[in-house]
C-alpha cells in the first residue's frame, strides 16, 4: 500500500518539479585557475634503497624416457626428492608453486640428404617430461645451500634468483615523499627564476615502483655439482622509485 501512495504521489508531481537542473550535473574535472596565475608542470622521481629480503628463484626436473608414462614416473620420482629438499630446507609449503608441468616428444634426427634436404617424416624417439616450481626464499643467508640441496636431491634446472622485498610499502612511501619533495623545490627554482612564487599544487599524478636487480642465471645442475661449497650469492641492494608529474600554479611575488 506505502509504494501505491508513493508512486501516486510522484505520477502527480508536475514535470518542472521532477526535472533536475543541468548544471546540477556538470562535474569539475580540473582546478579552477586563478586569473593571471601561471601553471607549471614538473616531472621529478624520487628513491630509497633497501636490501633485499626475499629471494625468488624456480627449481625442477627434466626427465626422459621412452614412453610418456615412463618419463612421468621418472619426472615424480626426481620432483618429489626436490619438493622435500626444500621443506627439511626450511622452505614453507605457502612459498612453493608449481608453475610449469609438461610432457612433449623427442624427435629422432631426420636422415639428411646429399643435397641438404632431409628425407621422411620425423620420428618420435622418447618422451620428455618436465616439472618446475617457483620459489620464495626468505632466509636469504642460506639460498646459496639450499640450492646446493635441491641439485643432490635430483633438481637439475634452477633459475634465479629475482631479489625482492616482503614487504615494499614502507620504502615505497619514502620514495613518494622524495618525489614531491624533489618536484616541489624544482618549482620554487623555476618560479623564482620567472620572477614568481609558488602558490599550490593543482594536480599530482605518480608511476613507478621498486625495480628489483636483473636475475642471475644459474648454469645446469651437473656444473654448479663440482663446487663443493654452497653457491655463493650476492644480494646487494635494491633501487626502490617513485616518479610523480605535478603541476603549481604560480604567480606574481
Amino acid at each position: 500500500m506505502k509504494r501505491l501512495i508513493l508512486a501516486a504521489s510522484i505520477a502527480a508531481l508536475p514535470l518542472a518539479a521532477l526535472a533536475v537542473p543541468a548544471h546540477a550535473q556538470a562535474v569539475q574535472t580540473a582546478p579552477v585557475v586563478s586569473p593571471g596565475a601561471t601553471v607549471l608542470t614538473v616531472q621529478a622521481e624520487g628513491r630509497t634503497t633497501r636490501v633485499p629480503d626475499l629471494a625468488v628463484f624456480s627449481a625442477g626436473v627434466t626427465s626422459e624416457g621412452k614412453t610418456a608414462s615412463e618419463a612421468l614416473a621418472a619426472n615424480a620420482r626426481a620432483m618429489n626428492a626436490t619438493l622435500s629438499a626444500l621443506k627439511a630446507s626450511g622452505v614453507a609449503a605457502r612459498d612453493m608453486q608449481t608453475s610449469n608441468l609438461s610432457v612433449s616428444p623427442v624427435y629422432g634426427q631426420q636422415k639428411r640428404l646429399p643435397d641438404g634436404s632431409t628425407e621422411g617424416d620425423p620420428v618420435i624417439v622418447g618422451y620428455r617430461a618436465t616439472n618446475q616450481v617457483q620459489v620464495k626464499q626468505r632466509d636469504l643467508a642460506r639460498y646459496g645451500q639450499v640450492i646446493d640441496t635441491l641439485v643432490k636431491a635430483g633438481a637439475n634446472e634452477v633459475n634465479g634468483p629475482s631479489f625482492q622485498l616482503d614487504k615494499p610499502d614502507v620504502a615505497q612511501d619514502e620514495a613518494r615523499v622524495d618525489a614531491v619533495s624533489k618536484a616541489r623545490a624544482r618549482a620554487e627554482l623555476y618560479a623564482r627564476a620567472a620572477g614568481l612564487k609558488v602558490v599550490r599544487i593543482l594536480t599530482i599524478s605518480e608511476t613507478g615502483g621498486w625495480s628489483p636487480q636483473p636475475p642471475m642465471l644459474y648454469a645446469r645442475a651437473d656444473k654448479m655439482m663440482m663446487s663443493a661449497a654452497p653457491s655463493p650469492v650476492a644480494a646487494g641492494e635494491l633501487d626502490v622509485s617513485a616518479s610523480v608529474t605535478i603541476t603549481f600554479e604560480l604567480a606574481p611575488q
